[in-house]
């Protein structure tokens, strides 16, 4: 930071915290990026970034950086923020369009039924049938309590590992590293493995309820 850069990549309150100390200056920024627009700014992130950009943004000034926001989905009031930082006459690119399936097509989509008390041996079933016993599945629960449980389930027949965010970051890394390298087969994690993981070759993901 102190020789120059050109790229900036950071999360809201790392790059808030520089410039607070004095060691990040923002005011020649000519591109801005929000990736994730949707949880950025819904995550009680919203705050922060709206302070980083302020830095950058003059109302109605032509010198405004230019802006781009990447979202997987876009609720109503994403297109209002971007109003905020944008142009009048900005471009809204679709992916989708008008298209019913809006997931990979090469990926197969199965919902299956059963009580919480059957789910472990469900589970491995599953996971012996559609990931064989070498290929790698990612479970993901909604609570820790659930992903802990569930890892040291007996009726799971596979080799598993969790992942949330009462572990130390030290220790998640040499559990992703295991998973990555074929220590184990099988991932139970919380949401905290849901973005922003490089993990190559998941034969299986499993949601052990629909995703809120």
């Amino acid at each position: 930071l102190k020789s120059g850069i050109d790229i900036l990549v950071g999360t809201p309150g790392r790059i808030k915290d520089h410039i607070q100390n004095s060691k990040l200056e923002l005011s020649s920024v000519k591109h801005v990026v929000l990736d994730e627009v949707d949880h950025m700014l819904d995550m009680g992130f919203a705050e922060q970034v709206e302070e980083i950009l302020g830095l950058s943004y003059k109302k109605g000034s032509e010198n405004n950086p230019q802006t781009l926001l990447f979202s997987a989905t876009c609720p109503r009031w994403v297109y209002d923020v971007a109003k905020k930082y944008m142009r009048d006459e900005y471009e809204q690119i679709d992916l989708i369009g008008k298209k019913t399936q809006r997931t990979a097509t090469t990926v197969e989509h199965l919902a299956i039924q059963c009580r919480s008390s059957q789910r472990a041996g469900v589970l491995g079933d599953i996971i012996q049938v559609y990931s064989g016993s070498r290929g790698r599945t990612i479970v993901f629960c909604e609570t820790k309590k659930e992903a802990n449980e569930l890892a040291m389930n007996a009726s799971l027949k596979q080799d598993a590992q969790s992942l949330h965010g009462d572990i130390p970051q030290k220790q998640r890394e040499i559990t992703l590293k295991g998973f990555r390298n074929g220590v184990f087969e099988v991932l139970i994690a919380t949401n905290v493995a849901a973005r922003g993981l490089d993990i190559p070759e998941v034969d299986l993901v499993i949601q052990c309820s629909p995703p809120k």
